[in-house]
């Protein structure tokens, strides 16, 4: 399979323009390990992580793949330095981040060779991380799974392109060949995946759960805010329907209730827990009570996406769950992913050029 280069292949090194994303629970060192080795790049999912259990996982993905991988980090979180710090030693190749690092964070990682990409919503994002040295962005449409905005791929995708020169790689909606041609029209440099990754082989999600997301339709998503007060695409399960209708005081109830379940699990002290809350607030200019439903979020996804408990867990999915119906491989995806986006860049060529080929 001939490789498609661009300026996200090389500034990466990676083989092929595609990205797999740092979902919480779901990209860890298997997944992530598979992305790579077949030439995408894979990024683990740290927020899900205590400190030494991010340790671990960057052993084990290094032990298992000898190519570029990433690691997302909360840009918020008490502990993003000290993990930034790890990234340095272990000599990660891309610290990805789900909010706007500071642009001494940046800094610091940029002086030690790591490739830094921000994922953003808006043009106005990608202009300020640009100029604090981001070296790539990932744009997420609305169509995108987990916290999303209200604006499509097709809309936002070229509003990013006009405002910046870095390399940017589309999110939200892309699940083959045909999307990656897309966004290389568009002028992007590669797309990036989440819910087509969690359906693979490699994904961790249990396979009654990985069962549930492909008997969905295109309809068969739903933003929500009552999940952890921002919105929030995921799949229209009987839980989400019930938070839809709960009120908000109820909301609240099980969202202390969790914070009291993830503090247990991840050994966090309250003190560090509001720490993480102040730096949430402002990072993402959120109310109080934004803030204390953030803490339904880790909860209600484990129980979906780790323990299979659909009824009482959240499942994220972007829209693109009601196209898909298979479980391949990393190493199918990827080679059938850029296989079919030769062939629509090809199409395209002969439209200009005249059919000097077959279309295959």
């Amino acid at each position: 399979m001939t490789a498609l280069t661009t300026r996200l292949t090389e500034l990466v090194g990676i083989e092929h323009p595609v990205v797999q994303t740092g979902m919480g629970w779901v990209a860890g060192p298997k997944l992530v390990a598979a992305t790579s080795n077949a030439g995408g790049l894979g990024i683990l999912a740290s927020a899900t992580m205590t400190y030494p259990e991010l340790e671990a996982a960057i052993a084990k993905t290094k032990s298992a793949t000898d190519r570029p991988f990433g690691v997302n980090i909360r840009a918020d979180a008490s502990d993003a330095a000290q993990r930034v710090d790890l990234l340095i030693r272990e000599d990660v190749r891309v610290a990805s981040f789900a909010l706007a690092p500071r642009p001494e964070l940046i800094a610091t990682l940029k002086d030690a060779g790591l490739i830094v990409i921000p994922s953003i919503g808006a043009a106005k994002h990608a202009v300020k991380v640009a100029g604090w040295g981001a070296d790539a962005v990932i744009v997420q449409g609305g169509e995108g799974g987990g916290h999303t905005g209200p604006v499509a791929t097709t809309l936002l995708l070229p509003s990013v392109l006009d405002a910046v020169d870095i390399p940017v790689i589309a999110a939200g909606g892309f699940f083959d060949g045909r999307g990656l041609a897309a966004a290389l029209a568009y002028g992007a440099s590669g797309v990036a995946m989440g819910t087509r990754f969690l359906l693979t082989q490699e994904s961790s999600v249990p396979d009654a759960v990985k069962r549930r997301y492909l008997s969905s339709g295109l309809d068969g998503t739903v933003v929500s805010t009552r999940v952890d007060g921002m919105p929030h695409r995921v799949l229209r399960t009987s839980l989400v329907e019930r938070l839809e209708q709960s009120s908000r005081a109820t909301g609240f109830v099980h969202a202390a209730r969790n914070a009291a379940r993830f503090k247990k699990m991840t050994g966090m002290s309250w003190p560090t827990m509001i720490r993480d809350g102040l730096a949430m607030r402002h990072g993402k200019d959120l109310s109080w009570a934004q803030v204390m439903m953030a803490a339904n979020t880790p909860m209600l996804l484990k129980a979906g996406l780790v323990d299979g408990n659909t009824d009482a867990g959240v499942l994220a999915s972007g829209q693109v769950v009601g196209l898909l119906d298979d479980l391949p491989t990393c190493a199918d995806l990827i080679e059938a992913i850029v296989s079919d986006a030769r062939r629509s860049i090809d199409r395209l060529a002969d439209l200009v050029n005249g059919p000097t080929r077959s279309v295959r």
